[in-house]
């Protein structure tokens, strides 16, 4: 049992779609929509707004009007488009967001504290928020009756409020759930990098007790994918890959060890 995560980031997934395609293991394939989001919500003259918290991660504030482009790039456009190219590779796609069925339920945070020019402000109205239950009924019914569910971000809330969600996490929790061997995670980098400015310093493989050490290197996105992959492996994921989506083969690529291998 498999669980992949197709980054946002990543501009061209066809061969990594045709990979899944063909893989013969049971698999559910979890994405986001970063790029489509944000090029929509510029084109809807309501550009992304990202901000720093007061611990320093960069996130987006989903207002009301952001959540409904949310909505039409992930659940729409990329979901459907991915789920009609698998089913032209054969697959037996069926697409989802991590609301239906109330597969992923948490907590929405209306309130966003943020750190702007030295100063902490407070924003109201976001539709963020942080995963607390999954429910995986609904991922297995459609897996022992041989689809192949593709699923998106947002969650919902224990209010029935659409929440903009971790797309790493969602993944790792989906793969919790299931009781997945391996969470894959694939990106435009060729995994964790030791030197952002140099693919060629890639970690090949990082032990659980050196996760804390090693996300040092890690900036933004990077770090949040290393730590999501440590979560992982302490509730019993037996291997976690950062792995590379560019390219021809990227999942054979990955079976045969390329990228970066997080384990006990």
């Amino acid at each position: 049992m498999l669980v992949i995560k197709i980054g946002g980031s990543l501009t061209d997934f066809d061969p990594l779609l045709r990979d899944v395609a063909a893989c013969r293991e049971p698999l559910v394939l979890v994405h986001g929509a970063n790029k489509e989001l944000n090029e929509l919500s510029a084109r809807l003259n309501h550009p992304p707004r990202m901000v720093t918290s007061e611990r320093g991660e960069i996130s987006r504030f989903t207002d009301a009007t952001t959540m409904d482009h949310f909505l039409m790039a992930y659940a729409g456009k990329q979901n459907k488009r991915i789920v009609e190219r698998l089913r032209a590779l054969g697959a037996n796609a069926v697409g989802l967001t991590a609301m239906d069925g109330g597969i992923a339920i948490g907590r929405r945070k209306p309130d966003l504290r943020i750190k702007e020019a030295d100063k902490v402000k407070v924003l109201h109205g976001d539709h963020s928020g942080s995963i607390e239950r999954l429910e995986p009924k609904l991922l297995r019914l459609l897996l022992d009756n041989g689809y192949l569910p593709v699923i998106t971000p947002p969650a919902i809330s224990h209010e029935g409020v659409a929440i903009n969600v971790d797309g790493d996490r969602l993944a790792m929790e989906i793969a919790t759930a299931l009781e997945a061997e391996r969470l894959l995670i694939f990106a435009d980098t060729p995994g964790f990098m030791r030197d952002v400015t140099d693919e060629r310093s890639v970690i090949p493989l990082i032990h659980l007790d050196e996760v804390e050490r090693v996300a040092e290197y890690g900036k933004g996105r990077a770090r949040v994918k290393l730590l999501a992959a440590a979560q992982a492996i302490r509730r019993g994921i037996q291997a976690v890959g950062l792995l590379d989506g560019r390219g021809e083969h990227p999942l054979t690529r990955a079976f045969e060890g390329a990228g970066t291998w997080v384990t006990t």
